[in-house]
């Protein structure tokens, strides 16, 4: 069954919005069906959690819907990966609704890494308590985001399904009517840096002659534009609108984040010229001023390697955590400092060692360089940086056979995301040991949806 890709005009309405929705090609008794097996499950079990797809298998037709399928690999390639957490979310009648939240936040990037995907299995009016969004407020990491635009909400028939940053600004709106309203939510990962669109792309030009959201931003949704396209950012003419290089590093130190947005996406103009004040801002004290370099130098691209590898070497803990968070944010453009980054794997903090992991997972997606290290970091006492670990030789994948026996021995972690990613690490590196490991875990494992206390064998 061929997928239908998002076109040009559905992915930028994404950048600049952080959210898109499509409906699927499946009928209306399907949609009922889910529904009513929902409202049973919650009755007789209650919620089931990371359990909702075994506990319902009939969703995992939405996900290969061709709408929805084309539109995960338009947003995040065709090697796409459910992750372990996933959870319906039950709006009761009469209901007063959440307070606006992110359920990422302070990523310090703004490339589409991760989507929340909501499933709707009833027709969701505004009555019933939709869920609403903030758009373009994915990216903003303070409470600032939660008002930078009108609240909408994603109303629609039964089998709409939403796909959001996952640091949009969202909740459950009031439910006003008297009908239960359900939504699933699942969380995706994109494993695989940009090689190229993949969407149904036409037009090379981020505005392509028109405007699309405010012109404040225009930067910045240009960059988004660019990295999802797999082109560097190149517009690094020495100028920038009449702002000059230091009045745009300072306005940085911003207390609105909104501005400090603004002068991040602005810098890339100067280009080189711009990394050394920048990554003298990974010194600062303040958070914002850090990230906000972060996201200026994420946008320069290949000319802050270098000088991000030196302020690897930094002796205050978190200018070399910020600069290992860069790094892994430029993905295969920071290739070349790999083994510097493995070498990180050695750092005391922590935190440095969990992003430096991380960082290696986009980094290193094209040889095993890192993998040894990596096997290692899953003995790390470190709770993220053991799940890091665990995620980027997920992202390595058939490079990283040498990592089948360590991934075995997490299978049975205690923390339950660490034995999610593990099995699909396993199934990414796809060799015959990695899949016999990975077959008897499976069928050791295995959770019957038919079994119940009412019905025991």
């Amino acid at each position: 069954m061929a997928v239908h890709l998002l076109n040009d005009a559905q992915m930028r309405h994404f950048i600049v919005n952080g959210f898109v929705t499509v409906t699927t090609e499946l009928p209306a008794q399907f949609h009922d069906a889910v529904y009513e097996k929902t409202v049973s499950v919650f009755d007789k079990e209650g919620n089931p959690g990371n359990n909702l797809l075994p506990r319902i298998p009939e969703i995992q037709q939405v996900f290969d819907d061709p709408n929805v399928s084309g539109a995960l690999i338009s947003l995040l390639g065709p090697d796409y990966y459910m992750q372990p957490h996933r959870h319906p979310h039950y709006n009761p009648p009469g209901s007063k609704g959440q307070g606006m939240h992110q359920d990422g936040g302070k990523r310090w990037s703004h490339h589409t890494r991760r989507l929340l995907v909501f499933y709707y299995p009833q027709d969701t009016p505004i009555e019933l308590g939709p869920t609403g969004v903030v758009p373009m407020s994915h990216y903003f990491s303070t409470s600032e985001g939660s008002g930078v635009s009108p609240e909408q909400p994603i109303t629609g028939e039964a089998g709409t399904v939403a796909f959001a940053n996952y640091d949009l600004w969202h909740r459950a709106m009031p439910n006003s009517s008297e009908k239960k309203r359900y939504m699933m939510k699942f969380l995706y990962a994109r494993m695989s840096e940009p090689q190229e669109p993949t969407w149904a792309n036409k037009e090379t030009d981020w505005a392509n002659g028109t405007s699309v959201g405010p012109a404040e931003y225009q930067e910045m949704f240009r960059h988004l534009w660019d990295w999802h396209q797999a082109v560097e950012d190149s517009d690094t003419n020495g100028t920038s609108n009449g702002e000059s290089l230091s009045g745009l590093i300072s306005a940085l130190n911003s207390t609105s984040e909104s501005t400090g947005l603004q002068a991040a996406y602005e810098l890339p103009r100067f280009g080189e010229k711009a990394v050394p004040a920048l990554v003298r801002c990974l010194q600062d004290e303040s958070e914002m001023t850090r990230r906000n370099a972060c996201y200026a130098l994420n946008a320069v691209g290949t000319p802050t390697v270098e000088a991000l590898q030196e302020a690897l070497k930094d002796s205050r803990e978190y200018v070399r955590d910020n600069a290992a968070e860069a790094l892994g944010d430029l993905g295969n453009k920071a290739e070349p400092v790999v083994p510097a980054l493995v070498e990180m794997l050695k750092d005391a903090s922590g935190s440095v060692r969990s992003h430096t992991i991380e960082a290696l997972g986009t980094t290193s997606q094209s040889s095993a360089i890192a993998v040894p290290g990596l096997v290692k970091a899953l003995e790390d006492p470190h709770d993220g940086a053991r799940r890091n670990a665990v995620f980027a030789l997920a992202r390595i994948g058939k490079d990283a056979d040498g990592a089948v026996e360590g991934l075995q021995n997490v299978l049975f972690d205690d923390n339950r995301y660490v034995r999610g990613d593990a099995v699909h690490a396993l199934y990414r590196i796809g060799t015959p040991a990695a899949k016999s490991v990975l077959i008897r875990y499976l069928a050791t494992t295995r959770w019957c949806p038919l079994t119940s206390k009412e019905s025991t064998f």
